[in-house]
């Protein structure tokens, strides 16, 4: 993902989670009254990394060697 260097990644982060939680609260009612008490659907917290100037292959490799959990 790319994105403007004047965007803050709190601000990124806070529409990834925002727009989809007003959308599935509009599509899905239901979900409302299952976190009524929180009033979010999300966690507040996220995780950002980076990958420096690894190409997509180089980063699809590393990915796929990894050890898969038990």
């Amino acid at each position: 993902m790319n994105i403007p260097p004047t965007v803050t990644l709190s601000r990124l982060v806070n529409s990834l989670k925002g727009v989809p939680s007003r959308r599935m609260r509009t599509e899905f009612p239901e979900l409302v009254r299952h976190y009524h008490r929180a009033n979010k659907l999300w966690s507040g917290s996220y995780f950002a990394g980076s990958v420096g100037g690894a190409s997509i292959s180089v980063l699809h490799q590393y990915i796929e060697q990894q050890n898969h959990p038990v």
